[in-house]
């Protein structure tokens, strides 16, 4: 595959083609044309495509179809802007960026902004050069948002990599870097730390967006010294106040809807309730797993579910389009069905229930009706990717001991607090039983054991903890390796030798996600690509990780998507509890905290 022509070259030929002077090479006819510019659904219309561009809209443009143009009958149906995805991390979904185009091209996405911050926190800026150069060889638009934060927290984390603003310097100059990825050191830019403003520096240097991440509920000074700092958006919100907030304060409020987070119904009522503009509103995914693209969709789900919540169909339409291309400054290249831009659409017959029947990218028909119609080869990862899980020893069960104060028949401990559907986590303390010496897990209570497995450096450390909200109710181990966002391997457990079965199991296969459970191996998703992400295809890879959540339930887990809140027990940039390889973290304060109350 090649990238698409810049508009200079193709401008004398979308000239000719709609003068009628040259041919199309491709003509949808009678399609209900969407138009997101204006806000309007119009009727029968012809669009002409040449070059990957379109050239023309016209009620007729017969006049453009010669001997050699293709030519698609929309019969009647709606003809909408490609979906753009604003915000995600092709590693959450547990494949390659090829293997994640295969599976979102039939749902109708064409344009996606990835921040490759997953492998950089693995290998650095070699890792997302690998993405980067992956993305390039696509049919539909993948672009880079260059990794802010690696590690996410200095201080409370060691990743395998390290980020600063020479290396965001030097992505900003690749062809497809589009900006800087998520901002998540919130606490560093309202501190005007210089190495933050540093990277955001260098991006607005370059003309580019400065992604935002702000966690925190706290809207007053912290906030405002964090707008100033420069991020231009923000998907963090989970309240109504959060999107309004940041709206009125000149960013763009991004509303997730992934695999596990449902922030779109609580903050969309600021359009459909308050009235808001919603040019600002944009939608976003923020992640989804192989599982949720293969069987429930992608942007097409997010769509949906806007209307379900009572927006518009063709504003929850312009959230997905053409509202994500202006704020990435690409509002002349896509995000409409308009001359010059990519011709990127698709072919609907129901603008509610948005079934993906037709999908065109830069031209090209690349799917229809639900399958892929484009041949997209594997892309070829090197062994510097591999290999990259180095627990340095084989772990025992007694790794994963706690033990007490002296004397102690109980102790008060914080507890990470699950919360179903969202990222946030709640600080809790438990009172826990002490046997021989060790604190234990209480199922009664819901409070079983986190541990944290340094994973990059071969060092044999664990950092040892407590976690509430998982439901697990018989001797059971799930260990993985994606941690956002310093990698290492969480391993959450009721029983020690399952633990140890587990971390080692991944360190035997070079990462990836086991469940297993009284000595016995329940499921298995191999990761061996920076342990992040496999080279099998997204079907087989969403039925290995469907076996995972199985597993999960048959040890007594009742959460949505709970590997996904797993995989996040280590964001550090999240409030409330987390857990790192340097201990048990209070991200309301940025401090570590003991694990026992004193």
């Amino acid at each position: 595959m090649t990238a698409p022509k810049p508009w200079s070259e193709c401008a004398p030929r979308l000239v000719d083609v709609a003068t009628g002077r040259t041919p199309a090479d491709m003509v949808v006819r009678g399609a209900r044309w969407v138009n997101v510019q204006s806000g309007e659904v119009l009727g029968a219309h012809d669009v002409a495509i040449a070059d990957g561009r379109f050239a023309a809209i016209a009620e007729d443009l017969s006049y453009t179809i010669g001997p050699e143009t293709r030519v698609v009958e929309a019969g009647g149906r709606y003809m909408v802007p490609g979906l753009c995805d604003a915000h995600m991390h092709v590693e959450s979904g547990m494949v390659t960026v090829t293997e994640f185009a295969r599976a979102v091209i039939p749902h109708g996405t064409t344009s996606m902004f990835i921040d490759p911050h997953e492998i950089a926190n693995v290998l650095g800026l070699p890792g997302v050069r690998l993405m980067h150069d992956e993305a390039m060889t696509l049919p539909v638009n993948v672009f880079v948002q260059m990794p802010s934060c690696v590690p996410s927290a200095p201080g409370l984390e060691n990743a395998g990599a390290s980020i600063g603003p020479a290396e965001v310097a030097e992505a900003m100059t690749w062809p497809g870097i589009v900006g800087l990825g998520e901002m998540m050191n919130f606490p560093g830019v309202a501190a005007a730390d210089e190495r933050m403003l540093g990277e955001i520096a260098s991006t607005m240097r370059a003309a580019k967006t400065v992604g935002g991440h702000y966690a925190s509920p706290d809207l007053g000074r912290p906030f405002l010294g964090y707008v100033a700092g420069g991020p231009a958006d923000d998907h963090e919100g989970t309240r109504l106040l959060d999107a309004v907030t940041r709206v009125r304060l000149g960013m763009r409020s991004m509303m997730r809807l992934g695999s596990a987070w449902y922030d779109v119904a609580s903050q969309i009522k600021a359009v459909t309730e308050l009235g808001l503009d919603p040019r600002n509103f944009i939608l976003c995914t923020d992640d989804s797993h192989s599982g949720t693209l293969v069987r429930d969709g992608h942007m097409n789900r997010v769509v949906r579910h806007a209307i379900a919540q009572g927006c518009r169909p063709i504003t929850a339409i312009q959230m997905a389009t053409l509202n994500t291309a202006a704020h990435f400054g690409l509002e002349r290249e896509l995000g409409s069905i308009a001359p010059g831009r990519r011709a990127d659409l698709i072919l609907t017959s129901d603008l509610v229930a948005l079934p993906i029947e037709t999908v065109v990218a830069r031209g090209r028909v690349v799917a229809e009706n639900g399958r892929l119609a484009a041949e997209i080869p594997a892309y070829p990862y090197p062994p510097m990717a591999r290999g990259t899980v180095r627990l340095g020893r084989a772990l025992a069960p007694s790794d994963f001991d706690i033990p007490a104060p002296d004397g102690a028949a109980e102790v008060e401990a914080r507890v990470i607090g699950v919360i179903e559907n969202q990222a946030p986590t709640r600080a809790l303390t438990r009172r826990l039983p002490v046997s021989g010496g060790l604190v234990q897990g209480d199922r009664a209570q819901d409070v079983c054991q986190i541990a944290l497995v340094e994973r990059h450096r071969g060092l044999g450390t664990v950092t040892n903890g407590f976690v509430s909200g998982f439901g697990y109710d018989r001797p059971c181990a799930v260990a993985s390796t994606v941690a956002h966002d310093s990698h290492h391997m969480i391993v959450v457990g009721t029983d020690k030798a399952d633990m140890a079965r587990a971390a080692n199991r991944l360190g035997e296969v070079g990462g990836g996600v086991v469940c297993i459970s009284e000595g016995r191996e329940l499921a298995l998703v191999e990761l061996p690509i920076a342990g992040l992400m496999s080279d099998e295809r997204a079907e087989i890879v969403a039925a290995k990780a469907e076996a995972l959540v199985r597993a999960m339930e048959a040890c007594g887990c009742r959460l949505n998507n709970a590997y996904m809140q797993h995989s996040l027990l280590a964001l550090v940039v999240i409030p409330e509890l987390r857990i790192s390889d340097i201990g048990i973290v209070d991200v309301r304060t940025f401090e570590t905290v003991p694990l026992f109350v004193e």
